[in-house]
């Protein structure tokens, strides 16, 4: 894969993770963002927070300032959570315009450059991966917490259950092609 395709993909990739969690959302009320399996587990709305706080440190400044910003109080964005599904879409929109903002102009001579988190240097091929990671880890919890919110009413986000076999016949009948899996979703 060369470095212009790598570009490519991770925007793809993250758009992708992106989707997870506005699909996610689009099934929630106001009520179901806020609720939480116990008092040590995070509400969707806890979670999203938490993820647009790292956006923000991370992405602003990607180039020329350490990724965890003096401003950032990571602890506080496992409190107060936006009040209602308006405003938590509203915050999570600003963190992921603050990521595309970052990454777009990135070209393949970036690459190697080594950017910092907590003084860590990291490529910046390390750091998008780093952050890529990081970011759909807590999105597959904001997917599963939704699925556990909605039990039987949950619209699934993948390949439904117990439909594999016909989901591979509709991709097997297709001609071989280069994409990104993403393209079909």
């Amino acid at each position: 894969m060369n470095q212009n395709s790598y570009l490519t993909s991770i925007k793809q990739q993250f758009n992708y993770y992106k989707s997870l969690g506005d699909k996610t959302f689009e099934q929630l009320d106001n009520n179901e963002i806020h609720w939480s399996f116990n008092d040590d587990s995070n509400s969707i709305a806890i979670i999203t927070k938490h993820i647009v706080g790292n956006m923000l440190s991370r992405w602003t400044n990607f180039l020329t300032e350490d990724g965890e910003k003096k401003w950032r109080q990571r602890d506080t964005e496992f409190d107060n959570p936006p009040n209602n599904k308006e405003d938590l879409i509203k915050l999570w929109e600003k963190g992921w315009k603050c990521l595309f903002d970052a990454i777009n102009p990135i070209e393949e001579k970036d690459l190697e450059r080594i950017v910092y988190i907590r003084n860590m240097g990291h490529t910046v091929t390390e750091a998008i991966n780093r952050q890529l990671c990081h970011y759909s880890y807590h999105i597959g919890q904001l997917v599963f917490v939704g699925k556990m919110i909605k039990d039987d009413g949950w619209k699934t986000l993948s390949v439904a259950k117990n439909k594999s076999a016909l989901y591979n016949q509709d991709k097997f009948s297709k001609e071989k092609s280069r994409k990104h899996f993403t393209e079909d979703l």
